[in-house]
């Protein structure tokens, strides 16, 4: 949720793929963790937006500070 609410307000979103948090819910009939992660990835990586990105990249790809000019 905290992707969606940064990228509607027009930030560049990241996300990392191999970090989710989630629990298995498959008992109430949800899909299991994996699928859900596999799903939010997947949904992540076809977005984009007037003015700004949002990129799915896994934690070797991650940069967490502002890049150098």
């Amino acid at each position: 949720m905290t992707t969606l609410r940064a990228f509607v307000r027009g930030y560049d979103t990241l996300l990392v793929s191999d970090a989710h948090t989630t629990e298995d819910l498959s008992e109430y009939g949800l899909p299991p963790a994996d699928k859900v992660i596999a799903h939010t990835n997947r949904y992540w990586s076809w977005q984009a937006g007037p003015g700004r990105v949002a990129a799915v990249v896994d934690t070797s790809g991650a940069q967490f500070h502002a890049p150098s000019d």
